[in-house]
């Protein structure tokens, strides 16, 4: 359960960067509820996760996750061109995490 925890809270990641980003260098404050939400959720799900696994581990698949459904967000939205190159890498990301998640042992 800790995992899926961590796995949606890192998706929650992509809220708070995204509505960082619309805020334009904080120019624009409309989207300060949707940031503040986006990082409870994200922050909070971290939280629970790190009761039973690992914290290196788990912040570096939180923040890979986060990274991966951003960039999606992005490419889906048309902000950002998708490459051969950003796949091959986040194919790197999601190899590396699924790594970790195989050689990590629970918190005792």
């Amino acid at each position: 359960m800790a995992w899926l925890i961590l796995i949606v809270s890192g998706m929650f990641e992509t809220v708070w960067a995204v509505a960082l980003a619309k805020m334009e260098g904080f120019s624009n404050l409309a989207p300060l509820p949707w940031l503040l939400i986006g990082a409870v959720i994200s922050m909070g799900g971290l939280g629970l996760a790190l009761k039973s696994i690992p914290v290196g581990t788990g912040y570096a698949v939180w923040v890979a996750v986060g990274a991966v459904t951003t960039l999606i967000y992005s490419v889906a939205t048309g902000a950002e061109a998708l490459t051969v190159v950003k796949v091959l890498l986040v194919l790197g990301i999601i190899a590396c995490v699924g790594g970790l998640n195989l050689v990590s042992e629970p918190v005792a």
